[in-house]
């Protein structure tokens, strides 16, 4: 089963400076919640199409190695990421830029699978989805500190 999270928030920041954050790899650090122990392995300096990006998080002290890869480039207004590697069956999120009138609207689209086969959604509902938007919360926090 496919599970989908959306969010939109707008920074009052022009296109090319919020895209230009997202395009430092590093930058996932300071918008990441302490307790994943989230960290930047490998990556470019400068992120564009086909980079790999090697992360490492922990979740209840088990360290977590995933790989992804830019699969789409389109400055400043729009750029995926697919996991080649890491802890779920599916992972695609697409991040996209638009002007608005009092900056920039950032709208992130993630599509993903649960490991567990048919007993997905029992660990969906009350872990991975919770996490997941708790972890997004956060960075929408972060953004608005840093971008805001």
């Amino acid at each position: 089963m496919e599970y989908i999270l959306e969010r939109t928030q707008t920074v009052p920041v022009s296109i090319q400076d919020a895209f230009g954050f997202f395009s430092q790899a590093r930058n996932l650090e300071e918008i990441t919640p302490s307790w994943l122990r989230f960290e930047v392995l490998r990556a470019p300096n400068e992120l564009c199409y086909g980079s790999l990006i090697a992360y490492r998080l922990e979740l209840f002290r088990i360290p977590i190695h995933w790989l992804t890869r830019i699969a789409t480039w389109q400055p400043p207004r729009s750029f995926a990421d697919e996991q080649i590697s890491g802890p779920y069956p599916l992972w695609e999120h697409t991040h996209r830029f638009s002007r608005v009138d009092d900056g920039t609207e950032i709208y992130d689209h993630v599509r993903y699978r649960v490991p567990g086969g048919s007993l997905a959604p029992v660990v969906q509902r009350p872990f991975v989805g919770r996490w997941l938007d708790e972890i997004f919360d956060y960075r929408a926090e972060r953004l608005r500190e840093i971008l805001g």
